[in-house]
């Protein structure tokens, strides 16, 4: 039986784990093939922590993974030693691929630490040279050069990685119903088997050829990647066990898009979502055990969107407004519970929306360092 490679297919290119290329500061780089006269390249940007005194390198490059994970320097010597960090990054509309290298670090996701933003995107990273390992509260999974990891930003873990070179994909968890089944059913896991390994060669290919893509191939690239990642990020046998198979993870994405259709909705609870998705109490139970329950994913997507909200400087409304839409009648308690998920006030982020980050700040204007964090909570929506 003959096998047709799909439209859009890339054959995977030859791998070199120690060419790590990087441009200069505005991804300037020579591309193999010239762009058209009046193409118009893929965003992309791009820092380096050379650029900075070596007292600041080490908190320049925590800062510019802010929105995701809090770093910590691994025997960072008195007086401060040199620390080695470069990023680039590419803006694919709907999707971001972002090239590492980095010094040895430890790392805690936001859930586990204080979470300062609302971002819950998946990374799918494929490690080209060095090492990492990650600790859950329910596993333990390591990876090493030319093997793919999924984490989830929405949920607890932390771990330490060597001085490595990585891709690094970021998935919005709104991106289909499809690829969010098929990333939670694989999440916290090494992609060890040969589809992973072809992942890993997508990744590489597509890295490769970003400079002489255009912003109008970004939807067919976008397009491309949804059908790789539905064809090989397969879900361990674990993985399949814990969520109780395919059918569960189709679940759980249909129950999440009517809480978020009916976010605002003052009937929302969990006997609406059990209606809705024509199941038992006791399924809709076992769906949501690893969220805290139907109610407390409620209100933590609540709490998002009311996030959300605050920071949109275009948004005057008072606090308690937007906290009275979102189901929550006591201020006192949307504070809070606002606190308890964030680890600060609503009324620090209208005051933070105000000044020090900009809800809708242009990318070229932002710093290097902060571009990264910038999609990524454009990608939130």
């Amino acid at each position: 039986m003959t096998i047709e490679e799909p439209a859009g297919h890339i054959t995977p290119a030859t791998w070199h784990p120690n060419e790590m290329n990087f441009g200069n500061s505005e991804c300037e780089a020579e591309p193999a093939e010239p762009l058209a006269s009046n193409a118009i390249a893929l965003p992309c940007f791009e820092f380096s922590t050379d650029e900075f005194e070596p007292s600041d390198q080490f908190d320049v490059w925590r800062g510019s993974f802010a929105s995701m994970l809090e770093l910590t320097q691994i025997a960072p010597g008195s007086p401060p030693t040199l620390f080695q960090g470069r990023q680039k990054v590419w803006d694919l509309g709907s999707l971001v691929l972002a090239q590492f290298s980095t010094d040895e670090l430890a790392f805690t996701s936001l859930p586990g630490h204080i979470r300062r933003d609302p971002i819950d995107h998946w990374i799918v990273t494929l490690l080209k040279t060095g090492s990492n390992r990650t600790e859950t509260e329910k596993t333990v999974f390591s990876g090493g050069a030319g093997e793919v990891q999924i984490h989830s930003l929405g949920r607890a873990f932390a771990g330490d990685i060597t001085r490595s070179d990585m891709l690094m994909l970021f998935v919005p968890r709104d991106f289909s119903v499809e690829t969010a089944a098929t990333l939670d059913a694989a999440e916290f896991s090494t992609l060890t088997n040969g589809m992973g390994r072809l992942f890993a060669d997508y990744m590489l290919d597509v890295a490769n050829r970003l400079p002489t893509l255009t912003s109008a191939d970004s939807p067919s690239l976008v397009a491309a990647t949804h059908a790789m990642i539905l064809a090989c990020v397969a879900p361990s046998p674990d993985h399949l066990e814990a969520a109780a198979g395919p059918i569960a993870t189709v679940l759980l994405e249909r129950a999440r898009k009517v809480i978020q259709t009916k976010l605002f909705e003052p009937t929302l609870n969990s006997e609406l979502v059990r209606r809705e998705l024509g199941i038992s109490r006791t399924r809709l139970y076992n769906l949501f055990e690893p969220f805290g329950g139907v109610m407390h994913y409620i209100q933590h997507r609540r709490l998002l969107n009311a996030h959300a909200a605050l920071r949109d400087i275009e948004d005057r409304r008072l606090i308690f407004q937007i906290a009275e839409e979102r189901g929550f009648s006591d201020g006192a308690e949307f504070s809070r519970a606002f606190k308890r998920e964030f680890g600060y006030s609503p009324s620090d982020v209208r005051k933070r929306g105000k000044s020090e980050i900009p809800n809708r700040l242009h990318l070229q204007d932002a710093p290097p360092e902060q571009r990264l964090n910038e999609l990524l909570r454009r990608l939130q929506g």
